[in-house]
Parts: structure tokens; sequence; C-alpha cells
């Protein structure tokens, strides 16, 4: 009902595609560049694919292409793998499970280089030299809470009869997990290590900060390169990101509904 009356206000419609403009049309212009001849970004010529031929036999960018996905790789399954037990330990009453919960979605709510600043304050107290290990590390305690949240919500709509019919037939609490609740939650599973996946092949701030020599991922090379000026290989390799972001967030999505009661 308040939609069908905030369409009656005028200009709602020409706000909402300003707003819609604002958003994207940057977005657009991006992808649009990625495909000029020309080497300035901002000058078109003619369309052409060679930036992004470039962008692929770069060896510093396939350097930071594969740091970014070794982070990714052990970072999501670390991530995913804590997401999973705390949710399960979350799952059932106890005293100060609000405070756990908070506890484990903080990292949702600060702001990300405030717990960049502290994490590379804890390395270099503790003097672990910087490196792709302490991205890694830095990359599972940020991530855990995207992995967490799919989890924790499919255990919520869990029938419970279920663990207990498994109870019921005499299997132990490991059996009752591998056979009815692991199966049950792997599609939430799933999609929570590639929302985490995400997370961690994107972040900049976290990396930016903890980062060491020969540890440089895909977004610190952006903006590194960034500073000699806007490039067309530039608007390749942030329009790559773009579509294999997209890709993944969908999969997530489509991963988090199968299995679903209404589904």
């Amino acid at each position: 009902m308040i939609a069908q009356h905030l369409k009656k206000l005028p200009g709602t419609r020409e706000t909402s595609l300003l707003v819609l403009a604002y958003l994207y049309l940057p977005i657009f212009v991006l992808i649009g560049y990625s495909f000029n001849a020309n080497r300035s970004a901002t000058v078109w010529t003619e369309f052409s694919f060679a930036w992004y031929g470039k962008i692929v036999a770069n060896p510093s960018i396939q350097a930071a292409a594969f740091n970014s996905l070794v982070v990714a790789g052990f970072a999501t399954v670390l991530s995913t793998a804590i997401a999973l037990a705390a949710a399960l330990a979350t799952s059932r009453p106890f005293y100060g499970r609000r405070l756990v919960e908070g506890g484990i979605n903080l990292p949702l709510i600060l702001p990300e280089i405030v717990i960049a600043v502290a994490t590379l304050l804890l390395f270099m107290s503790l003097g672990i030299k910087l490196g792709l290990m302490t991205v890694i590390v830095a990359h599972v305690g940020f991530c855990i809470p995207f992995a967490y949240l799919p989890i924790r919500a499919r255990l919520n709509d869990l029938d419970k009869s279920l663990l207990e019919a498994a109870g019921d037939l005499y299997a132990s609490p490991y059996q009752v997990f591998r056979r009815v609740t692991l199966p049950l939650l792997w599609p939430a599973v799933l999609s929570g290590a590639v929302l985490a996946f995400v997370v961690s092949l994107d972040d900049f701030i976290m990396t930016f900060f903890v980062a060491g020599p020969g540890s440089t991922t895909l977004p610190v090379y952006i903006f590194s390169a960034i500073k000699a000026g806007v490039t067309p290989e530039i608007n390749a390799i942030s329009t790559l990101m773009l579509v294999i972001s997209i890709v993944l967030v969908v999969l997530s999505y489509w991963l988090g509904q199968r299995g679903k009661p209404d589904a």
C-alpha cells in the first residue's frame, strides 16, 4: 500500500531514474571505455578487445590475480568451516547467545578501516611479518559473518522434527549431522562460501593494510596502477572483476534459495 501511494507523488519516477542513473551510469561508462582502442581512457576512437588481451598477457596482473585466487580460496574454505561450526553452536539457546552472535556479526557493522588497522597492529605486536599469510588470516576473520548469515538463516528454517526422528532411530549426533543436518544445510553452506569468496576477492582496504611484498592482489594492483592515471587496461580489469562478482553473487542467491520450503 505504501508503494502505491509513493507512486502517486509528483516527481517520483523522475527522481528514481536520476538515482538509478547516478548509481549505474558510471559503471556502464567504465565498461564501455574498456573496449576503447585509444590509449586515452576518455577519448573514444573505435571498438576493440585489445586491452583484454593485454591484461591477460601482463605478468604483473597474472601474479596479482593468482594471489587474489589463493587468498580468496583459503579464506573461503576456512571462514565457511568456522561459520558452519558457529551457526551450529548458536542454533541452540544458551546464556549469552545474543552476545556471541553479535560478536560474530561485528565485522558487518564496524568500519572496515578500523578492523584493518586493528589487525595490522595485532600482527605488528606479535612480530608477524606481513605477507600472503597475513592477508589470508585477515580475510578469514573478515569473511566469517558473510558465510555465517546464510547458514544461520537456513538453520532457523530447518525442520527440527527430522533431527528428532533421526535421534529416535538411534542415530548418533555425528550421524545426524552427516546424514541429515549437513545435506539440508549444504545449499546454504555453498551460498555462504560463494559470498565469502566474492568479499575476499574484491576486498581492498583490509588487503592494503596487511599485505606485504609479493602479496599484491588485484584490487591493490588497480589502486597502485590508477595513481598514474586511468587507462583502458584498468577499465578492462575492473570490468572483468565486476562481471565475476555479479555472476558469483547471483550464484550465491540461487544456492541460498535452493531447498527452502517456499522454493
